[in-house]
């Protein structure tokens, strides 16, 4: 059996704040013993189901939250909002209570940070957030996995982490996991795209290593991770010309690479908009790590599903 029995059994999983750094060091090690295969040929989700709740469209978090359930020995089942009509069919709190008469854990990728919490309220399995206005935590486990490859698992204490482009969801979570991992987290926005007022208090209240800038050469110095996300998210298509303009000068391209470590490398959660936030020579160039952090998505997830769900006493 595996040297990593469950350790959050029954737990949401909100925001990276949900584990302490003892569990996060944790995740990652089971997560990079996943991706070694140490738990091929174990099935400890045998008998379990996940629900997979999309309000948003996806790739990545429907194909590997799928996958990884597959590969413990359970089943994904994946909900749209054309079937389920979160809060518009149906009120949440109802399609929590149906949910956990059926399901061992409930992954929703969602509009709204409030719609998770609502879940999580009144379902008495384990809720993941797969993806919220606010917080985007599963992503950074997938990240923080591919920053561990490059630099070592427990070296990220004063690791510079630059995140270039919306103070959004992932700016949110990158300053959550400065918080967790001692990471030294750069923010660089354009006036007026900061991130969430309350993440950077609960930052500094925490003592974390937490810059924010509008400086992009500022930011760039001493980089060892740059990381940018799209400037237009789903359901910001009416922003998009105001935001273009905004963000003028904070596209990622090759010789913006040059200027960070030469030992650094370049993360994009993906999908690309080429010709907005980064070019096709930024993520196919050699500091490039994108799929390499796409390929993590299913290692990480697949180390929380397996720490939430496993344990948990199977239903039939």
């Amino acid at each position: 059996m595996t040297k990593f029995p469950p350790i959050l059994t029954g737990r949401d999983f909100l925001s990276n704040l949900d584990v302490t750094p003892a569990e996060y060091r944790t995740l990652m090690d089971t997560a990079h013993s996943m991706k070694r295969g140490e738990f091929k040929g174990l099935k400890p989700l045998e008998g379990q189901t996940l629900a997979l709740i999309f309000e948003k469209a996806s790739l990545r978090t429907r194909t590997t939250f799928d996958v990884a359930t597959y590969q413990l020995g359970g089943h994904a089942i994946t909900l749209t909002n054309n079937e389920i009509g979160l809060g518009v069919r149906e009120r949440v709190s109802d399609v929590a209570k149906n949910l956990e008469r059926w399901v061992d854990g409930i992954m929703a990728r969602v509009y709204l940070q409030s719609t998770l919490m609502e879940l999580a309220e009144h379902a008495s399995v384990p809720v993941i957030n797969g993806l919220s206005d606010f917080l985007h935590p599963v992503q950074l486990l997938a990240d923080y996995q591919t920053i561990e490859e490059n630099f070592g698992a427990g070296n990220l204490s004063g690791l510079k982490v630059t995140y270039l482009g919306d103070g959004n969801n992932l700016a949110n979570s990158h300053i959550h996991m400065g918080i967790l991992t001692g990471a030294h987290v750069t923010v660089c926005t354009p006036v007026g795209y900061e991130p969430n007022g309350g993440v950077l208090l609960e930052a500094i209240k925490a003592g974390a290593n937490i810059t924010l800038t509008h400086n992009i050469e500022e930011a760039l110095e001493g980089t060892d991770v740059l990381y940018t996300d799209v400037w237009i998210s789903m359901g910001q298509e009416a922003e998009a010309d105001r935001k273009r303009k905004a963000f003028a000068g904070f596209c990622v391209d090759a010789p913006m690479l040059e200027k960070i470590k030469p030992e650094g490398i370049f993360l994009h959660c993906l999908p690309a908009h080429y010709g907005e936030e980064v070019v096709p020579e930024a993520t196919e160039h050699r500091k490039s790590r994108v799929f390499d952090q796409a390929e993590n998505r299913l290692h990480a997830q697949k180390a929380l599903i397996y720490h939430v769900m496993g344990g948990q006493n199977v239903r039939w």
